[in-house]
């Protein structure tokens, strides 16, 4: 079913809410809070000492429920400080979000948490803990979370180097302008760039076992334990992961048991994690680009729109900034809508698989997807990795025809108008393919009885774990921010905000077939856009390659298939991110996946995870 958009004032640009803030906080909080005053920079900057107080405020009293984003910034040389910015929004309301900050010293980097306000900081601050090394006083489970805990260092610190360090950014000395290039490790052996913490020998040391690593983990039981004298079940911890094949990837799940019922359990994370953030640091603004492919692989399209978004916000402090042109919006939101189609018709096909459905269900699924795929290689030139979308507008306009390659004598292949091949795909396969799946499922004895009332998530508590997408609005909360924060060309778009309101594994299946439905209601808008604007310009200003871009900083978001995609990044003029962080939405909506499974059985775990749809590349990043 779908409901009108939280937000009725939608398409409507909203006013800064800092003025407001600043009014209503002023009597009561003094001096405690200021304007960010800084060149390019927008919010509010709040003393650590009331930063619970102005966050509690800020919830209760001005209806700021949502924490969306919290990144932690190095001013290393720039005022030798570390900041917290919180990204903060009226989930009922709609609109912008509130920006505040807060500072602490490089040296004892201190902030008190703030999961008694917003328990979605919880996976937040551990990575602001292990990145970069803020204490969140207060937190009950402050331990690395995505590198092992004898890990040296916080690697997003601008003064850490990592082995076969060359320099801080690109394009290095060793590659251009000559072409004489040397790497890193050629001059430098393993062995002689490995650091260790000052305090470590490597004589009589033992890695940590299993129990110590378990001990860690705060669950307050062991191995094995009987629940009680009268009862002969054994209170015990299991292990689901790394290497289960549903996990999603390289993904653990520890879980404490008694008997088959599930009291605790915590998310461990980090095997496939590469430090994404800081390469795209060390990479030039546009170099970047490729590399958003490769954090939700399903969805790389999306991906694309979200980094484009945000630097073309921060195009637009100067003065010469030219928005995208409107042919580039409406391809932009097409392939972001095919994104959305592609990503659920694969999320229903692998929870059938978790569900024990093995392939049939999938390969199902699978088929239409394969077409959008061909439709975004005969584009982009990839099927998966698509690196299409540009600042200021897409890599190169739609192809006049999808053409096939002949691989063998007498092959049939596809040539035809490509506007014929995505008037048949939108107006006949789509549909019918998504019918067909709920025809095949919906009913299923099975589907029912493994998912109705299985892994509910309170629509109060999904908005409080700081959830999106799907699974936020599988809750009874119909917030997309298509519709309560607009972009692009969304605004002047027919479509309803889908919504369930069980919030059950069962309903987040549904959530994605209905909102499979509002795409394609969306792609059939898009046709005659595209017929109109044929030969109209796909991209603004100049194609520079390496913009310079002026200083501030912006928060960049779209509606992504899995939920909120953010992307926060601060320029300092020059041609490559002095910070660039991602709001990952299968890392945050992690954070309710124990709250979602106390209670259940073993065997429902895997069904719950299947339902949030994560990909580990933009968990770990």
């Amino acid at each position: 079913m779908a409901e009108k958009p939280v937000a009725e004032q939608a398409g409507v640009a909203a006013p800064d809410p800092v003025a407001e803030i600043l009014a209503a906080l002023s009597e009561q909080y003094p001096d405690a809070v200021q304007a960010d005053t800084r060149k390019g920079y927008s919010g509010i900057v709040v003393r650590p000492e009331k930063l619970v107080e102005v966050a509690t405020a800020l919830r209760d009293q001005l209806g700021y429920d949502y924490l969306s984003s919290a990144t932690a910034v190095d001013y290393l040389g720039k005022g030798d400080h570390l900041e917290m910015v919180y990204h903060v929004y009226r989930i009922r309301q709609g609109g912008p979000a509130l920006v505040f900050k807060a500072l602490t010293p490089r040296v004892s980097a201190t902030l008190p948490s703030l999961i008694s306000v917003w328990p979605g900081a919880d996976l937040q601050e551990r990575e602001a803990y292990d990145l970069m090394g803020i204490r969140f006083e207060g937190h009950p489970n402050l331990k690395r979370i995505l590198l092992w805990e004898g890990f040296n260092g916080h690697p997003l610190r601008k003064d850490w180097k990592e082995a076969y360090y060359e320099q801080d950014q690109k394009p290095f000395d060793s590659r251009w302008p000559g072409g004489k290039v040397h790497r890193a490790e050629e001059n430098n052996p393993y062995g002689r760039n490995v650091s260790y913490p000052d305090d470590f020998t490597l004589e009589g040391y033992t890695p940590p076992d299993e129990n110590s690593i378990y001990a860690g983990l705060g669950m307050g039981v062991s191995m094995q334990e009987l629940a009680s004298p009268g009862l002969e079940t054994e209170r015990l911890i299991v292990n689901l992961g790394p290497h289960h094949p549903s996990t999603h990837g390289v993904f653990r799940m520890i879980v404490t048991l008694n008997g088959e019922t599930i009291e605790s359990l915590e998310p461990v994370m980090g095997y496939l994690h590469r430090n994404h953030e800081k390469i795209g640091e060390r990479n030039t603004f546009i170099q970047n680009m490729p590399f958003t492919d490769r954090l939700d692989y399903i969805s790389s399209m999306s991906n694309n729109f979200g980094y484009a978004m945000a630097v073309e916000k921060l195009l637009a402090l100067g003065a010469r900034y030219q928005p995208p042109p409107y042919r580039a919006e409406v391809i932009r939101v097409l392939m972001a809508e095919f994104t959305r189609v592609v990503n659920h018709l694969w999320a229903i096909g692998f929870l059938l698989n978790d569900l024990g459905a093995f392939f049939t269900p999938a390969l199902y699924a699978i088929g239409e997807r394969e077409l959008i795929l061909d439709f975004f290689e005969a584009t982009a030139g990839s099927r998966l990795m698509c690196n299409y979308m540009r600042f200021g507008g897409v890599f190169k306009d739609l192809p006049e025809r999808i053409q096939g390659i002949p691989l063998l004598t007498n092959d049939r292949v596809r040539n035809e108008p490509t506007m014929d091949f995505l008037d048949s795909l939108i107006n006949e396969r789509l549909p019918r393919a998504v019918d067909e799946l709920d025809r095949y499922l919906t009913k299923s004895e099975i589907m029912i009885t493994r998912c109705e009332g299985v892994g509910v998530l309170p629509p109060e508590m999904a908005i409080a774990y700081s959830t999106a997408g799907p699974v936020l609005r599988a809750s009874g909360v119909p917030y997309d921010i298509r519709r309560s924060d607009p972009y692009s060309i969304y605004p002047e778009l027919d479509f309803d905000v889908a919504v369930r309101y069980n919030g059950d594994i069962y309903d987040r299946y549904l959530i994605r077939l209905d909102e499979i439905r509002q795409s394609i209601r969306i792609l059939k808008q898009l046709l005659p856009r595209l017929r109109e604007t044929e030969g109209q310009p796909i991209i603004s200003g100049t194609k520079a390659y390496s913009p310079r871009v002026p200083e501030g900083e912006a928060y960049g978001r779209v509606e992504n298939p899995k939920g909120e995609l953010g992307f926060y990044v601060i320029s300092d003029g020059g041609q490559n991110a002095w910070r660039y962080h991602v709001r990952a939405p299968s890392y945050i909506n992690l954070t309710a996946l124990s709250e979602m499974c106390k209670g259940h059985k073993i065997a429902d775990v895997v069904a719950v995870l299947g339902s949030i749809d994560i990909v580990l590349g933009e968990t770990d990043r």
